[in-house]
């Protein structure tokens, strides 16, 4: 499965809201901003890396390697969540089953989070 157009957050102001308003999840390689959408179903993810994180070609392979670990370990049928993934250096060496782990383990806490 691609990662579906519907399922990514592309608007400016979508990422400023969950950074705003949001909560937080702190892990090695990355920080995730979350929020719960009112309308709609299923969540959304984008991703921001700084230009401090590399030139363009390193910080698309970061890119690149955490969107296919979101696709691998995202429940796509999931409640009504914008997610904005923000990515560390150290993204780039990393072990790529290290970040599906700790992907998915974000998305556990968000799921316990939102789910209240």
């Amino acid at each position: 499965m691609r990662f579906p157009r519907g399922a990514r957050l592309l608007r400016h102001a979508d990422f400023e809201r969950v950074y705003k308003q949001g909560r937080r999840h702190f892990s090695a390689h990355m920080t995730v901003f979350y929020l719960r959408r009112s309308e709609g179903a299923g969540l959304r993810v984008g991703f921001t890396v700084s230009k401090m994180l590399g030139g363009a070609v390193q910080r698309n392979r970061m890119k690149r390697r955490l969107r296919e670990a979101v696709r691998l370990e995202a429940a796509w049928n999931s409640a009504a969540v914008d997610v904005v993934i923000n990515p560390k250096k150290s993204v780039a060496t990393a072990d790529f089953a290290a970040l599906r782990t700790e992907i998915s383990r974000a998305f556990e806490v968000i799921q316990k989070s939102v789910g209240r």
